[in-house]
């Protein structure tokens, strides 16, 4: 009896690149409008074929940290909320995963600066809360944000595994290596940093050297790919009389970028445009950087002295240890 051949599935090979796209734009005092203003870019990015997206630091705003101000913490919000409501509906819309900076509501008194990650089908994965909290002339974020309680970790998403730190995070190279442990291939650092303008004629450009050089530096050490969206705009926060808190306020400096495991800048916004930056970027490469570049596997944490004990032995070091014993 002649038989009939079973079918069987055909496989297609999935690519291993995805495009990824941060955004930059100025502010106002409107946060329903900032919002908007938000999405509309994220959907520019996704209608691009971008299926990673990324806001900003704090887009619903002015960087209000430029004064100690209780009136600023009624700009807060709860998670969920409205915002993480809104980017659900675009990551779904568009089967793209979101990252979403806010000022978080957790309780009564508790406030955090807070990275949302909105997965492809609009699930709220988690969030992370800013870890590390400046405290410097116009950039008094103590005030407002009680230090993150999250830890590092990654983010196993559709599209990639992500790390997602905030801003200052990003002169710490100890977050970026435990994330990175935890399989991250793209970190993202949602940011808001300018120049104060009377500086920048003598430091500026060195300023700005020196936080693009340490992101560029995590990519290079961890073999993997960073991305930093920073707003842009010449930001003057006002006090409760109408009057600017400081003459000269902040110049946000944009130049939001995406560089590859090698720490090649791959795509450099402008100083002053609103952008949308959009990289394909090849999963592939952190696999070859990692094995090319073995820094992860060359690390020697056994050498170091006894005053490093308790870092060894916290939960974060811990749980990354047991993950590369497996």
């Amino acid at each position: 009896m002649k038989t009939t051949p079973k079918k069987t599935r055909r496989t297609t090979a999935r690519s291993s690149a995805v495009r990824v796209a941060v955004t930059q734009m100025a502010c106002g005092t409107d946060p329903v409008k900032n919002r908007a203003h938000q999405l509309h870019l994220l959907e520019r990015a996704a209608k691009g074929g971008a299926k990673i997206l990324c806001t900003q630091e704090l887009f619903a705003s002015p960087y209000f940290c430029q004064a100690e101000d209780h009136r600023f913490f009624s700009l807060a919000e709860s998670i969920p909320g409205p915002s993480t409501d809104a980017f659900s509906k675009l990551a779904r819309r568009h089967n793209a995963v979101v990252i979403a900076s806010l000022f978080e509501r957790r309780a009564a008194g508790l406030y955090h600066n807070t990275a949302a990650i909105i997965d492809a089908d609009g699930s709220l994965l988690g969030v992370y809360r800013k870890m590390h909290i400046p405290d410097d002339p116009l950039y008094y974020e103590k005030f407002y944000f009680t230090p993150g309680d999250t830890g590092f970790r990654a983010w196993k998403t559709k599209h990639a595994n992500l790390g997602v730190l905030v801003c200052w995070d990003q002169w710490f190279p100890e977050g970026a290596r435990l994330t990175a442990m935890q399989g991250a291939e793209i970190l993202f650092y949602p940011t808001a940093i300018g120049w104060h303008p009377g500086e920048r004629k003598q430091y500026g450009k060195a300023q700005h050297e020196a936080w693009e050089t340490m992101m560029r530096s995590h990519a290079i050490a961890n073999g993997c790919f960073v991305c930093a969206p920073n707003r842009i705009g010449h930001e003057h926060v006002l006090d409760a009389k109408g009057r600017p808190v400081d003459p000269n306020g902040i110049t946000f400096w944009g130049q939001s970028f995406v560089c590859g495991p090698d720490g090649q800048v791959r795509e450099r916004a402008s100083v002053d445009r609103e952008q949308v930056l959009s990289v394909d970027c090849d999963l592939a490469e952190v696999e070859f950087s990692r094995t090319h570049w073995p820094f992860l596997r060359d690390r020697r944490i056994d050498a170091r002295s006894e005053e490093h004990t308790s870092e060894l032995l916290s939960p974060c070091n811990l749980v990354c240890r047991l993950l590369l014993e497996k």
